[in-house]
């Protein structure tokens, strides 16, 4: 509620009339008086009186200017949408000097796992159990079809472990499938059956279902996470999602992830690298080559932040990618266990 503050200030002309004054100094002086002195009360009240009196002849009382000011205090308010989990309150802007106030940040998160730059890496989500054969510094593995045990077997060999969750779609053969109403289901994910996008605008809603899920991750002792499909903005979704809509849901996503321990890479996404950078502590890119945008990711480069890209079926790319310090591998669609490097393993 707002409060008003009320205050009233009294002006006098800088020439006040002598008998005006007088008669302010006889009514001070008889509040400050000791009882041996009030014999002086009839004398400055017959003073007094014959100075109003001179005043109402010529009608000459002093002009008193009364001047009020009002002063307010009011809670200063947010139009910025803010989400209803008790984890993570999340502000975005599309500025990305701005973004990089925010508090929860990856720059600011000193204890989560960051990896290097040049970090092998193996991405397998279709077939278990996992290959471990191959040496790899990071497996980036689906976080449903994996248990602590393979997490165990991943760390027995010095590697970290990142788990696969969809961030932005349903996908109606996982275990929470059932945790989404249906006012947050969108359209069909083209080419990939059982799968919806989501309404990204209802963090309320999202919000404590992917933060279960990435309690399931910190639960099996995975390092960092994958939360796929956070471009939901640019395709079609049935949803009218803007671009600060993704902004809000990607930097909650973020700070959701570092406020249980988990590190966490910007998944494809491109168009918001400038504004995410900050937020997350690497990129996870699919066919940048192909689609020809590649240098959208050379901030995460330049900020020492690592990126795993992937091309499909070609090694033509590895050069370029060498290059430009991705690490970079060929993988088939399916993101079974086979892969190639483009640099040692």
């Amino acid at each position: 509620m707002m409060k008003a503050t009320f205050r009233i200030h009294n002006t006098e002309p800088t020439s006040t009339p002598l008998i005006s004054r007088i008669g302010d100094y006889s009514f001070r002086v008889v509040l400050g008086m000791s009882k041996r002195r009030f014999i002086l009360i009839p004398v400055l009240l017959l003073t007094s009186s014959a100075a109003i009196g001179v005043l109402w002849v010529n009608h000459d009382f002093p002009t008193i200017t009364r001047q009020s000011t009002v002063e307010t205090s009011s809670s200063a308010t947010s139009s910025s949408r803010q989400t209803t989990h008790t984890r993570t309150t999340t502000t975005a802007t599309s500025s990305a000097s701005t973004s990089a106030t925010t508090t929860g940040t990856a720059s600011n998160s000193t204890s989560l796992w960051h990896p290097a730059l040049i970090t092998s890496w193996q991405w397998q989500l279709s077939s278990t159990p996992i290959d471990l054969s191959i040496h790899v510094q990071v497996y980036d593995i689906d976080a449903f079809d994996n248990d602590a045990s393979q997490v165990a077997a991943i760390h027995a060999t010095g590697a970290k472990a990142v788990c696969y969750i969809s961030g932005g779609t349903l996908e109606n053969w996982r275990p929470d499938a059932n945790s989404f109403p249906s006012s947050v289901a969108g359209s069909a994910v083209s080419g990939w059956a059982g799968e919806k996008w989501l309404d990204i605008r209802q963090i309320s809603i999202l919000g404590p279902i992917m933060e279960a899920r990435m309690d399931i991750c910190v639960t099996k002792g995975f390092d960092g996470i994958e939360a796929d499909n956070v471009d939901g903005y640019t395709n079609p979704t049935g949803f009218p999602l803007t671009y600060q809509d993704q902004l809000n849901y990607n930097i909650f996503l973020a700070n959701a992830a570092h406020a249980c321990g988990l590190s966490i890479g910007l998944k494809n996404d491109v168009d918001q690298v400038k504004d995410l950078v900050s937020y997350f502590d690497w990129a996870l890119n699919e066919e940048c080559f192909k689609f020809n945008e590649c240098d959208t990711l050379l901030p995460f480069i330049n900020a020492g932040k690592p990126v795993f890209q992937t091309e499909y079926d070609t090694s033509q790319y590895c050069a370029q990618a060498n290059s430009m310090n991705f690490n970079s591998i060929v993988k088939h669609l399916s993101l079974d266990a086979w892969r190639q490097p483009c640099r040692g393993t």
